[in-house]
């Protein structure tokens, strides 16, 4: 499975370390966890760091990263376990299922649901996971967006 990473070049060389999930907590994990948040195309890797920008903020340092996580070592979250309001900001639910993931180290990855574009997967990665190893990033690219995106309206 091919997944992709939105980075800032500040956070290039530890992008898929999971270093982020130590400091804060997010959808899918609570603080003090490793864990790295990738999507299942390019379209949807900007539009998640789109929606987590400052208003008017339009980077212009990204690096759009592509790797590889074997088929066999991606698991897909049960929908049923989501509770009905999963979709909100701080779901304490969420991160409980996600943090419960990551503890079991049953795969490298969990593919969840995506909030911003609904119908579309991201793929939580596990750097704990003794296979994470097989993870490989398989390219890396300046990205840019397109400045329509950041005007005033």
């Amino acid at each position: 499975m091919q997944v992709w990473r939105l980075c800032s070049q500040k956070y290039l060389s530890s992008a898929f370390s999971g270093i982020g999930g130590m400091y804060a907590s997010r959808r899918w994990n609570e603080k003090g966890n490793l864990i790295v948040y990738t999507a299942t195309s390019r379209a949807l890797a900007a539009m998640e760091y789109f929606v987590n920008l400052e208003p008017n903020q339009a980077p212009n340092d990204l690096t759009m990263l592509e790797a590889h996580v074997p088929d066999a070592e991606v698991e897909q979250l049960d929908l049923s376990l989501l509770p009905r309001n999963w979709f909100e900001i701080d779901n304490r639910e969420c991160q409980k299922i996600g943090t419960a993931w990551l503890k079991s180290r049953r795969s490298v990855g969990l593919k969840v649901p995506s909030v911003p574009i609904r119908g579309d997967w991201n793929v939580l990665l596990n750097p704990s996971h003794p296979d994470f190893k097989q993870v490989s990033i398989t390219s890396q690219e300046p990205f840019f967006y397109d400045e329509r995106m950041f005007r005033k309206r």
